[in-house]
């Protein structure tokens, strides 16, 4: 994805509830590595049993 465009998505990543955050991360493609891993850092880590059982 495309820095500026990532940078949108990531403030709607922000601003989304965790169950979106969810979706978002998993359901959206063309990301990078780096991006994955930004948008990880700023997922609640006291839920992060979400996105893993999304991921499984």
């Amino acid at each position: 994805m495309e820095i500026m465009a990532f940078e949108h998505f990531k403030e709607d990543f922000i601003n989304a509830d965790t169950d979106k955050k969810v979706e978002m991360y998993v359901s959206t493609e063309g990301l990078t590595q780096y991006q994955y891993r930004e948008l990880l850092k700023l997922f609640p880590y006291n839920e992060i049993d979400k996105l893993e059982k999304a991921l499984a």
